[in-house]
């Protein structure tokens, strides 16, 4: 399991950490304790596929997602492991971050929703 806590100067409280659930294919994002946004995935020899992201309502429009995504990409990419970006919102923030473009095996098709 990989973990880290993130400080900002964002909105939300400071009180955020993310984490790698290998058992149940989350990443996790945790405020205050409670668990704000996942990331499932599916973990493949060579490359990791981001199925599906989930913010709880409560926590929307706090910019979350993306705290989190910053930190499963950036945990994929020290894995050595290539990214599979087949959820809607990994593959938009993926769009906007050219960053990680050297670590991206593209879907031949946008996600639905992308």
């Amino acid at each position: 399991m990989t973990e880290n806590s993130a400080v900002t100067e964002d909105t939300f409280s400071p009180n955020v950490s993310t984490t790698r659930n290998d058992e149940l294919h989350h990443y996790e994002l945790h405020v205050g304790g409670q668990l704000a946004v996942q990331i499932r995935f599916i973990d493949e020899p060579g490359h990791v596929d981001f199925i599906h992201t989930d913010t709880e309502e409560k926590f929307q429009g706090q910019g979350l997602a993306k705290v989190l995504a910053h930190f499963a990409l950036d945990d994929v990419v020290a894995s050595g492991k290539r990214i599979i970006p087949n959820c809607p919102f990994m593959y938009r923030y993926l769009r906007k971050h050219d960053a990680y473009n050297q670590y991206i095996d593209w879907p031949e098709q946008p996600p639905a929703g992308a």
